[in-house]
């Protein structure tokens, strides 16, 4: 099918920082999203939290399969609006890859940990990630993927530059060797795999925090859109058992926020009419969005998720024993380097402090939760086998 002005194309590609030959049989693009999926960072996304942690169940969302999902609604729209398949599943297969163990907690750990040395932001290590901490090529470190797919993970959720937008320093610092424009949007196809996030994480948070008993569907009946999405599956299966009501329900959900993401897209699209990328790139406001309407109800269900799911007591007790885990781990191999495995521990020893500070990060950051719990067994519990 080809693809409508405003996609990005193949044909168009920026090319890589670093110049290779392109694959035959496989678009830029294409390559891109293999070499993500192929990457350490991607397959260590299995056992690193959504919310729940990985021993608490295995029907819950990893990030792993949340990317994954992510992927496939993006894929459904862009499709839809004649837009880069390919491009879009690149960005929200690798959207999450800078994610820390213990999701938001272990990134608010290591963030204070990191503060005299700039801090951690999730999005931030994402780039790290993908052109330096990767290193399973013989002629570069990172992945060297294409502009554009850079550019969209950098800025899916917006501008990174501009009036009262404060750049983070790595991101310059990047940009300053490799300009990703970070004052206009990104093409159309990363505003769509940032949004398929929302999606993604709203409806399957519902799913998820309806399966751990956080709360129950009666609760959600007084939410706008899910009132009525409950509403309609009771009048069309009266006495459904309630697992099936509840995946009747998300996926009824899912459906809503896609077509209204469609459509209200296609408003912007026709009221702008951008005739290539660069328009989108230079319309001065996201081309991609839900409708006002929308915008308000999935707002509604993030107030109602945040009190009634993420601050739930059990999640707040995981999640100070996260913190706990992250902190113990950092300050141990801050103060004694030589407890790090041995590549990792070859380039924090002697380094500046700072320096070294950084490398912890970057080494707790890769963690995943079950690998995080076991080293700080490890390391803490007399009584635990070293190896």
């Amino acid at each position: 099918m080809p693809l409508a002005p405003y996609a990005t194309t193949n044909e168009e590609c920026h090319g890589r920082r670093i110049s290779e030959p392109e694959a035959e049989n496989r678009s830029p693009f294409q390559r891109d999203r293999d070499r993500i999926i192929h990457s350490n960072a991607f397959r260590r996304l299995k056992h690193k939290t959504q919310v729940f942690v990985y021993h608490e169940g295995d029907y819950f969302r990893t990030r792993l399969t949340h990317s994954i999902e992510v992927a496939q609604i993006a894929r459904t729209i862009t499709r839809s609006l004649s837009a880069n398949e390919d491009l879009a599943e690149a960005v929200a297969l690798a959207h999450d890859l800078g994610h820390t163990p213990f999701g938001h907690a272990g990134e608010d750990a290591l963030s204070a940990a990191l503060v005299d040395a700039g801090g951690f932001d999730h999005n931030v290590q994402t780039l790290r990630i993908l052109t330096r901490l990767e290193q399973r090529y013989a002629d570069f470190d990172g992945l060297n993927l294409t502009w554009e797919t850079l550019e969209g993970v950098v800025k899916h959720n917006g501008p990174m530059a501009g009036p009262g937008i404060e750049t983070p320093k790595a991101i310059a610092a990047f940009d300053a060797s490799y300009p990703l424009d970070l004052a206009s949007y990104a093409g159309l196809e990363a505003q769509i795999a940032a949004l398929s996030d929302d999606v993604a994480y709203n409806s399957h948070d519902i799913d998820d925090g309806l399966r751990a008993g956080l709360f129950d569907l009666d609760d959600l009946r007084d939410l706008p859109l899910l009132s009525d999405l409950l509403a309609e599956v009771d009048r069309k299966w009266p006495g459904l058992e309630r697992q099936r009501k509840i995946y009747e329900l998300v996926r009824q959900l899912i459906g809503a926020l896609v077509m209204d993401l469609t459509q209200e897209t296609q408003r912007r699209l026709k009221a702008t009419n951008p005739t290539s990328s660069a328009d989108v790139r230079g319309a001065g406001k996201a081309m991609a969005a839900f409708s006002e309407d929308m915008e308000s109800t999935v707002n509604a269900l993030r107030l109602f998720l945040k009190t009634h799911m993420y601050r739930h007591y059990r999640v707040n007790r995981m999640t100070s024993k996260a913190r706990r885990i992250v902190t113990d781990l950092f300050q141990l191999f801050v103060e004694e380097p030589e407890n790090l495995p041995e590549a990792w521990r070859q380039a924090a020893v002697g380094d500046a402090p700072q320096h070294r500070t950084r490398i912890v990060g970057d080494y707790i950051a890769g963690m995943t939760d079950r690998y995080a719990m076991l080293e700080h067994q490890r390391l803490f519990d007399i009584y635990s086998r070293i190896i």
